[in-house]
This record gives structure tokens, C-alpha cells and sequence, in this order.
């Protein structure tokens, strides 16, 4: 693959930026800033930016549908509606660990919502991935995370990828009709800089993984092998999503977190929310479904 050429969208400066989310209805991604206690929205047809201020640090947000989403919050699952900017408690989740905050979460094909936690010093393996079952209640799947991210899934709904990023290993787990996981192995192991972040999968199940503070996206095969690499301005790469009307214009969120003031001189874009374009399109986004009502 040819290297492609980013281009920073918004200049938002996030400190953590995280998690881009694509809504093809409204033709706008979605992402947020996780230190910022911010929710932004770029609408791709105008130009238009909105940002909603949290009521803490927003791990994630993910899609119910008719402007209305699931937050990850410290503490539990909350739904947050675009149109009034109001949150309200969904499920509690962890309020027994108040060092913990909630990150990185995607919605595979079947409206399966996953998630993970950690510990908010990034120091304790308190951090465990989750996922919501029919009832609405947060299932533990795995845990002994500092940091977990970039939950994930093949095309053909079979492999749940996930990383831990304080070990640098992606894993891969086998997943069940039900959505149990089995099977726990490691996928690749990062070389070089950077740390595993966020992650997607495209439509031919190849693997794109974030590196924060490695500069780039690595693209792995179903295989594992390391087989691409996308270089970004900027060290602290998070997460990535694919949109547009064909799938291929992916959107890369950014954050300047632990950069000392000379670093930020050098990279005066951290933070930004970037965009390219990628040879193969992506995976549709699902809107959650299980377990929650619109």
C-alpha cells in the first residue's frame, strides 16, 4: 500500500482524544476528548463543529440511534442525547473502584456493546473488558489490565481483538454465537515505539492499531502479520474510524497527554482529529441494541 497523505480536519487540541465514531445518517464523526471532559462533533458536509462538555471523563460514546448514544462515564454507562445535551444513568459499573474510569468501547455487528476499564493513574491492573448482555447488565469477560483498549471484531463476528496497552500485546479471543469469549492468545506484539491504542477492522478483517506515542497506524493481516504502516504529524496516535459514502475515508483522533511544552512546539497538531483515505473500506457502524432501549 502506498503511504496515504493525512490531512488534519480540526485542530481541536484534545488532550486525549479518542474514540472517532461515524453516523453515515448525518454524514459527521463523532469522537471525544477524554482529560477535555469533552463530546465533539464534525459534520463532514458543512464543516459545522459542536462540542458538548461532559458531566466527567467520556471513554467512549457509541450509537443508539435518533441522536442518541451510550457515554462510558466513570462510574457507569449513561445516555447522552445530542439534541439537549443531557446525561442520564444507564447501568452502574465499577462504583466499588473510584480510581477506575471507563475507555476505549465499539458495537459489533449483532449491537453487542464492548467496553473496557482502567486504572485512571495508569498504574494498577484494575482495568477489565466488558461487555453489555441482554438484560442490560455489564458482564465481565477477561480483566488484569493497567490499561485496556480498542475492543474490536472480524467481519465474520468470530474474533474479538483487544489490547493491552501497558504490556503492548494485542490478543485475540475466540467469540461464541452467544458472545462469550474463549480461546484468549496473543495477536502481535508491538515492536518499536509506541504503545497499542485504539483499534478497526476493515472489511477484508485486516487489523489497523493506533500507537500512542509511536507516531503511526500499523495494519496487521487476519494472520498477524505487520503488513502496513501509516505515519501520522504527531506521536500520540489513539483511535481510528472508518466513514464516508464508501467506507474509506478513515478518521484518526489524536491527543498532546504527556507531551512536554517543547514537544507541543514541534507538533503543533496534537490533538487534532486527521483524516485519510484508505485503499480498502471498512466495517458498517452498529448502533447498540442489546441490552438498551432507544
Amino acid at each position: 500500500m502506498s503511504l496515504p497523505v493525512t490531512m488534519c480536519v480540526w485542530p481541536v487540541g484534545a488532550e486525549l482524544g479518542e474514540g472517532p465514531l461515524w453516523q453515515a445518517a448525518e454524514n459527521a464523526v463523532y469522537f471525544v476528548d477524554v482529560k477535555g471532559r469533552r463530546i465533539h462533533r464534525l459534520s463532514v458536509a458543512t464543516g459545522e463543529q459542536q462540542t458538548w462538555q461532559a458531566p466527567d471523563q467520556p471513554g467512549f460514546i457509541a450509537p443508539l440511534g435518533d441522536a442518541a448514544f451510550v457515554c462510558g462515564l466513570p462510574g457507569g454507562l449513561y445516555r447522552f442525547d445530542a439534541t439537549t445535551g443531557q446525561f442520564s444513568k444507564l447501568v452502574d459499573v465499577e462504583r466499588h473502584l473510584p480510581g477506575n474510569r471507563l475507555n476505549d468501547g465499539f458495537v459489533d455487528a449483532r449491537g453487542r456493546l464492548w467496553f473496557g476499564s482502567m486504572d485512571d493513574a495508569e498504574q494498577a491492573p484494575s482495568g477489565t473488558l466488558y461487555r453489555v448482555n441482554e438484560s442490560g447488565a455489564a458482564i465481565a469477560q477477561d480483566d488484569d489490565y493497567v490499561i485496556t483498549n480498542g475492543p474490536a471484531m472480524s467481519p465474520d463476528g468470530r474474533t474479538l481483538y483487544h489490547n493491552d496497552t501497558t504490556r503492548r500485546v494485542v490478543y485475540a479471543f475466540d467469540v461464541a454465537d452467544d458472545g462469550t469469549l474463549s480461546g484468549k492468545r496473543i495477536f502481535a506484539a508491538i515492536s518499536g515505539d509506541g504503545h497499542p491504542d485504539g483499534m478497526a477492522v476493515d472489511a477484508e478483517g485486516f487489523l489497523w492499531v493506533a500507537l500512542f506515542g509511536g507516531w503511526r497506524i500499523e495494519r496487521y493481516s487476519p494472520a498477524g502479520e505487520l503488513v502496513d504502516q501509516v505515519p501520522l504529524p504527531c506521536a500520540n496516535v489513539t483511535k481510528l474510524a472508518f466513514g464516508g459514502d464508501d467506507l474509506q475515508t478513515v478518521y484518526v483522533s489524536t491527543a498532546w497527554k504527556g507531551l512536554t511544552a517543547v514537544e507541543r512546539q514541534h507538533q503543533p497538531q496534537a490533538g487534532g482529529l486527521f483524516t485519510f483515505r484508505a485503499p480498502v473500506p471498512g466495517q458498517a457502524q452498529a448502533r447498540c441494541t442489546v441490552g438498551f432501549k432507544r
